[in-house]
């Protein structure tokens, strides 16, 4: 793609566009689960991440899964959704990456299960119902959003009373950092205000990304209308920042009030 048709398009289709070619190229965050995990997670064997390295504390999950409605929200890749329809919940994931949502199809045809995958940019009204799920699993992807508050609100919609938010953030540190991890930039680390940030050349590694701060990941949510359960940091699993303890993310459980 040249740089031209680039900039014709929005933030988020490049960062769609983005993600489709970090998972041809193995990412990590894009590779499915096996049949083997799915198959020990229908025995009671099964863990998760929001964030690189910290899994999610059982108790933040339900204590009856079974039935529950469950939104993947940017959770694409055939990681998190098959875990869930092991617990036998009803499953529905979004994500704008193509590639992300033909993994999700892929695994759950894979091992037989049913799965609502919907291809849509979270930036805009989420196509659900009011009070649609009781479960939102939402991995680290706001940072490749510009705006977050708009985000909760529509999960607070989504969400029926009682239902919970699970959320990982990236808490802006890993912005003022350059390759070698040396404090170089400001905050807030916004590329469509300051183009050099990323520069074009620059958006097939690294697509846009966005620092967020407490007040729009934490604080945010209350806003929005939920109440934090729990939370907790991570770090970025590798690197010098990871070995020297530093935290670059956080993770947070929130409930819809009933």
């Amino acid at each position: 793609m040249s740089s031209t048709e680039y900039r014709a398009e929005s933030y988020t289709d490049v960062n769609a566009r983005v993600v489709d070619a970090w998972v041809a190229d193995g990412w990590e965050w894009g590779t499915p689960v096996s049949h083997e995990r799915y198959q020990a997670a229908l025995d009671g064997d099964w863990s998760m991440v929001l964030t690189p390295t910290r899994e999610v504390p059982r108790a933040w999950f339900f204590e009856e899964m079974r039935g529950r409605r469950v939104l993947g929200l940017a959770s694409g890749g055939g990681q998190q959704m098959p875990i869930f329809a092991a617990m036998g919940c009803a499953c529905t994931v979004l994500d704008y990456s193509e590639a992300q949502i033909a993994s999700e199809v892929m695994v759950a045809e894979r091992e037989g299960y049913e799965i609502r995958a919907v291809r849509a940019d979270m930036t805009r009204p989420l196509p659900f119902e009011d009070d649609a799920f009781d479960l939102i699993f939402h991995p680290v992807s706001n940072c490749y959003v510009e705006e977050v508050l708009p985000i909760w609100r529509e999960c607070f919609r989504v969400l029926a009373p009682g239902g919970r938010l699970l959320a990982g953030l990236d808490n802006g540190f890993n912005y003022v950092m350059d390759d070698e991890e040396r404090v170089v930039h400001s905050l807030p680390f916004n590329p469509l205000r300051d183009p050099s940030l990323i520069p074009e050349k620059d958006l097939p590694e690294w697509g846009m990304q966005f620092s967020h701060t407490l007040d729009e990941q934490i604080r945010g949510q209350i806003q929005a209308g939920f109440r934090i359960l729990d939370l907790y940091e991570d770090t970025n699993g590798e690197g010098r920042l990871h070995e020297l303890g530093i935290p670059t993310f956080w993770a947070t459980c929130a409930e819809k009030p009933a």
